[in-house]
């Protein structure tokens, strides 16, 4: 055990893990101290551990509450290049998240899947010349394999337009991605044990200072704490991530901007199976985003805020700000009291000066420091799910300089956890067709199942389905059902592999089961879940 530490100011923060691979520790590391430590398991968190791990360094992570169970699953649920940021000329963002878009719809073809939207010209609005120059830009500012490009549409005449207030004739069609944005946090968490990371979900870093050349963390889990040395530190923290630079002498407090975007989800919108774009006179946009089959999700807002990001809710008048918008352009008018779920988040922005939350950079920020000769300290601020990747890549090449042995970059060319849905380990070529593939493979592997539940189980689990199923032949094999396609077998598997221990884990954030229920059925559901954990 180390001395005790004097300094240390409590701070709530995060993580993962898994062994250590000795067969990969760097000779000019102390034997007792990890290459990297990372506080903070969101998707920035979880994607640095992963890309870390791969190239050899001994990873740690810290969360303080569950993984992804903050910032990270509160978005918008969207691998996308970000349209309106154009206005912005943000052109670099956007042909990165491009990019991007077509990588990780290859690296997760089971978690996501191209999506298409529909842009209806609301007059007054942006003009059709500038929708047709953005869209075009954004068909070309890099080039497509996997996602279509945009299209000039007669509403009157198509589907997509038949929800929509007669007075919208024309728009565009153009596609992005859908992505379960809680379960690519655990996709990442999951590759970067696998690569001997150490994840750990719910314990809190309450100290840290440096120790020669290594930064000494003080980690707490539960009733636990212990010690450990480091080389260099990632902080990581999303919303919090202030909080972890003022816990550290002589390092500037990190210039963040928090804003609150948060959605409401209302029984499907009749025909409204396409997503929808909507413009709004104040020059923001909202989403109208199909979901879980039987829901709509309409959001974000954009609010400056200053509270605790765990007390984060939305309000009154986000509510029926979202909801005069959609009812501008849907034909069937929504009421307050159609809204059956809401879920705000806070985003960690870099703060650029900006009067306008909607105007504040989505792009990442890095700063690198090493305070008063200390070791390194990477602050992560800013970012969005798409570009989750690219952040990790250039956070550790900033890193590179002080981690002697470091790997190349490696995770353009690797499937996540059951991304290889062609059991080959490699990215597949078509990932529509491979996941559709996969689950006609299954149906035929697994006769006594229903489809419906495989499919549903193949978006959560990908190429893992056999390791949910086991040895079941069927439904009756799998222990209650406790929602629609979560049984008690893969509860035990979502507490075994994917760090679930909590009720609240498993039917909102590792499956959307919850969504499902009523609220008798939520808490007979609950119970059942929290004797199995």
């Amino acid at each position: 055990m180390l001395p005790p530490v004097t300094t240390a100011r409590s701070i709530e923060a995060g993580g993962e893990g898994g062994l250590s691979p000795s067969d990969r520790r760097l000779d000019v590391r102390p034997p007792d101290a990890y290459d990297l430590a990372i506080i903070g398991g969101g998707v920035n968190g979880c994607g640095i551990a992963a890309d870390a791990a791969g190239r050899g360094l001994t990873v740690l992570l810290a969360e303080m509450g569950d993984l992804g169970g903050a910032t990270s699953s509160a978005s918008s649920k969207l691998v996308h290049g970000g349209l309106r940021y154009l206005e912005h000329y943000a052109f670099r963002l956007v042909r990165e998240a491009l990019g991007e878009r077509e990588v990780l719809l290859a690296k997760a073809p089971h978690i996501i899947w191209p999506l298409r939207f529909v842009l209806p010209h609301m007059p007054g609005q942006r003009p059709r010349w500038m929708l047709r120059a953005g869209l075009f830009l954004y068909d070309h500012l890099y080039r497509r394999k996997a996602v279509p490009g945009s299209a000039a549409i007669d509403l009157t005449r198509e589907p997509s337009g038949r929800p929509l207030t007669p007075e919208l004739t024309r728009g565009f069609a153009y596609w992005d991605c859908w992505v379960d944005d809680a379960r690519l946090v655990i996709l990442n968490a999951q590759a970067a044990v696998e690569r001997g990371a150490e994840i750990l979900p719910r314990h809190k870093v309450t100290a840290v200072q440096t120790d020669g050349a290594l930064w000494r963390l003080v980690i707490r889990g539960g009733a636990q704490e212990r010690e450990v040395r480091v080389r260099a530190l990632v902080n990581a923290a999303g919303p919090w991530v202030d909080k972890v630079g003022g816990l550290i002498a002589s390092v500037a407090t990190p210039r963040l901007r928090l804003v609150k975007g948060s959605h409401i989800v209302v029984p499907r919108i009749a025909g409204a199976d396409d997503a929808y774009l909507m413009q709004n006179s104040d020059g923001r946009i909202v989403f109208a985003l199909p979901y879980e089959e039987r829901f709509t999700i309409v959001g974000t807002t954009d609010v400056a805020y200053s509270g605790d990001p765990a007390a984060v809710a939305i309000d009154e008048s986000e509510i029926a700000y979202l909801l005069e918008l959609a009812n501008r352009f849907f034909r069937a008018p929504l009421r307050r009291q159609d809204v059956v779920w809401a879920y705000s988040g806070v985003r960690p922005l870099y703060d650029d000066q900006s009067d306008n939350p909607s105007a504040v950079t989505r792009d990442y920020h890095l700063e690198l420091a090493a305070p008063g000769g200390a070791p390194p300290l990477l602050t992560v601020m800013g970012g969005k799910v798409t570009t989750y990747r690219r952040l990790a890549e250039e956070a550790l090449e900033r890193l590179r300089p002080h981690l002697a042995g470091m790997g190349p970059a490696w995770t353009a060319g690797a499937p996540l956890p059951g991304g290889d849905l062609e059991a080959n380990g490699r990215l597949v070529d078509s990932p529509v067709a491979a996941f559709e593939q996969f689950v006609a493979r299954l149906a035929q592997q697994y006769p006594g199942f229903e489809r419906t539940y495989l499919l549903r189980l193949a978006r959560r689990h990908g190429s893992r389905v056999p390791a949910v199923l086991g040895d079941a032949r069927g439904l009756a094999d799998m222990g209650a059902l406790l929602g629609p396609s979560l049984t008690e077998r893969e509860v035990v598997y979502l507490k075994e592999r994917e760090w679930a221990t909590s009720a609240e884990d498993i039917l909102w954030r590792r499956t959307k089961a919850g969504l499902h229920l009523s609220a008798d059925e939520r808490a007979r559901a609950m119970d059942v879940i929290a004797a199995l954990l």
